[in-house]
């Protein structure tokens, strides 16, 4: 048998009700569908570069696109690159063994960005138990106690807009005016925020927006985003100034930070093109997705045992559960941590990770009403049926 033929090869999550924390804002707009076998192939757009660099490009409208998606973050310009993780690579390149501020929460690549650029990191403490909060005047906290510790204040401070354990919403507009009175640069990382939520970086102060496609922008993976201003951009987009020693060739057009030209110039940025203008239309309802991410926790609160872990109330749609008793019900199934996970597929419901049954993450951005209640109703049908007390 052909390990690899189409039969072997289908998505165990098809025509289920995805609540994959790192997905929902991934979901592809019917306007991306339609376009997904024509650009399929490889470096698709490639096609037609007479430039050198695919961001030039101007049929399809690539060009265009960078500069109405910074427009959109309320930045100058912006640049295509594979990942969020990427894009703060890109910033931190222009920072090499300098000194970088960051939440404790922070994902694990905005780490090892910092230390791929030999940059020394100093951690902006949260609250911890059971709601994990950052404290802005942290920030400012961090910034002397870089001080002195070496002599001048950080280069750069990144903020987790929305962690991605927690779902909580950090008060960036708050951190960006500390930054703004310390000098220090200020970088937001919103891959779980721009492209589900409004994010406006000249009202927020921030030097540099990095962004998701595949997590918050409709697109497929791998693409990232990373919006800057004016005069930061020569620094962070700087062009390759090497010769060869034998041949002579230069490569002067190429941007190092992203790897000369950055590798998503197929399906991700044409998927990112085709949803942009519902992009822009859907952040305009956030409000009716922070209704729906109230009334969820409510409900499954209703369930013994179910709490939610992070801020209170809620304000994003992914979130973080507490679950003992299905927890006490693991350790007796036959199929451990795993029962979960199964007992949710067989009621239609898909993207709680398998094996987690202690606490285990949710998110459920997008769904309407309808699907909403259904997995509400799996998590509360499993429940019953193990024993468990659910309130009327």
């Amino acid at each position: 048998m052909n390990r690899y033929s189409p039969n072997n090869l289908k998505r165990p999550s098809k025509g289920l009700i995805n609540i994959h924390p790192i997905q929902r804002g991934g979901i592809l707009t019917e306007e991306a569908r339609k376009i997904l076998l024509e650009w399929a192939d490889g470096y698709s757009v490639c096609d037609v570069c007479l430039e050198g660099r695919v961001d030039l490009l101007r049929n399809p409208p690539v060009d265009e696109l960078k500069q109405d998606v910074a427009e959109f973050l309320g930045m100058d310009t912006a640049r295509f690159t594979a990942g969020a993780r990427h894009a703060k690579f890109a910033v931190m390149s222009a920072f090499q063994r300098g000194t970088l501020v960051l939440d404790s929460l922070a994902h694990y690549t905005s780490y090892t960005s910092a230390e791929l650029n030999d940059m020394r990191v100093f951690e902006v403490p949260n609250s911890g138990y059971p709601d994990f909060r950052v404290d802005p005047e942290m920030y400012a906290e961090t910034f002397e106690r870089v001080r002195e510790e070496t002599g001048s204040y950080p280069d750069l401070a990144l903020l987790t807009h929305v962690d991605y354990r927690y779902g909580n919403l950090a008060d960036a507009e708050r951190v960006g005016k500390i930054c703004e009175e310390y000098e220090v640069l200020f970088v937001l990382n919103t891959a779980y925020s721009s492209g589900v939520m409004e994010v406006n970086g000249k009202k927020l102060r921030t030097a540099f927006i990095v962004a998701s496609g595949h997590k918050s922008w409709a697109a497929t993976a791998p693409i990232g985003i990373l919006a800057t201003n004016y005069e930061l951009s020569d620094r962070v987009f700087r062009t390759s100034k090497m010769r060869g020693d034998w041949s002579g060739r230069a490569f002067t057009k190429k941007e190092l930070a992203v790897f000369g030209c950055s590798p998503v110039f197929g399906l991700p940025v044409m998927t990112l093109m085709a949803s942009f203008p519902g992009v822009v239309e859907r952040v305009k309802h956030w409000n009716e997705e922070i209704e729906k991410a109230r009334w969820f926790v409510r409900e499954m609160e209703k369930i013994e045992g179910v709490q939610l872990i992070g801020e209170r109330p809620k304000n994003h749609t992914l979130m973080h559960f507490e679950s003992p008793a299905f927890h006490s019900i693991a350790k007796k199934h036959r199929k451990r941590g795993y029962f979960l996970y199964h007992e949710l597929k067989k009621r239609g419901v898909f993207g709680v990770q398998a094996g987690m049954t202690k606490n285990f993450k949710v998110n459920i951005y997008g769904l309407s009403w309808e699907d909403l209640d259904k997995v509400v109703s799996a998590f509360k049908d499993i429940a019953e049926n193990y024993g468990v007390e659910v309130e009327d």
